[in-house]
């Protein structure tokens, strides 16, 4: 693990205002040293990487018609990762190829997935910002992925506009989020917090979980639509994610704009 020496803590007054609950930003930005800590509290990320990067991969290359072979597919793709915390997913992105944009509400966050980027030797666009402010920019992108994000927002609809709003036409959204059941009260909530410890107590609000209908409406009526959507799965047996057909937990979603 790189050992970065990163920005002050972020409090409710020094962080982006906007669609991103301010409350859920500073507990996340209070842990940033951890980022890129395999073992640390953010452990289910790192697991979840390879599951959630095989999604985008097969699913970008497949809409906009890239070669599934290459060691750098999304080469000369646009790609903007929001609330992209310490850089779990813009790392792996840009080493595809892609010219990543990289936006997060926590100056703290945004400090350490640039120091962490320099030690990499990649060059990734972080910013200190919010889909609202760079939406105003006018800015657009091949593809804008939101994973864990959506259901840490103050204002889901807003958030899924605005960001649909810097796709591209013919492009896409990559979204990965938790669905609002029983059972993830049961997994996501109380066993990964309370029981297995595998996240910090608070870190998720089950009513704010989304349903894939809330997610499919919201995108409509932000002109995508979701083609696709697959279920995450773990297995005790052998501490492994993987794809799966149950959306009742955690599930990924890739939607297009005509």
């Amino acid at each position: 693990m790189t050992t970065t020496k990163t920005a002050p803590n972020d409090t409710k007054d020094n962080i982006k205002q906007g669609t991103a609950d301010t409350d859920e930003v500073a507990r996340f930005a209070a842990i940033a040293d951890e980022w890129w800590d395999p073992t640390g509290k953010f452990r289910p990320l790192h697991q979840l990487a390879p599951v959630r990067l095989a999604f985008i991969r097969d699913h970008v290359v497949s809409h906009l018609g890239l070669d599934p072979e290459s060691a750098t597919p999304f080469k000369g793709l646009r790609i903007l990762d929001v609330g992209c915390g310490g850089g779990l997913v813009s790392e792996p992105l840009a080493r595809l190829g892609a010219d990543v944009t990289a936006i997060d509400a926590a100056a703290r966050n945004i400090e350490v997935a640039k120091l962490h980027a320099k030690g990499a030797g990649l060059n990734i666009d972080y910013r200190n910002s919010q889909p609202e402010e760079l939406v105003q920019t006018g800015e657009t992108f091949d593809i804008v992925v939101n994973l864990e994000v959506v259901e840490h927002v103050a204002d889901l609809d807003m958030f899924l506009s605005t960001s649909a709003a810097m796709v591209r036409p013919g492009g896409g959204m990559v979204l990965s989020t938790i669905n609002r059941t029983l059972k993830s009260l049961a997994l996501a909530k109380v066993m990964a917090e309370y029981v297995l410890r595998w996240l910090p107590v608070g870190t998720h609000d089950w009513k704010k979980f989304v349903k894939p209908s809330e997610l499919a409406r919201g995108l409509r009526q932000a002109d995508m639509d979701i083609s696709s959507m697959s279920g995450m799965s773990y297995n005790p047996m052998r501490d492994i994610w993987r794809l799966s057909t149950d959306l009742n937990v955690n599930y990924l979603a890739f939607a297009e704009k005509d």
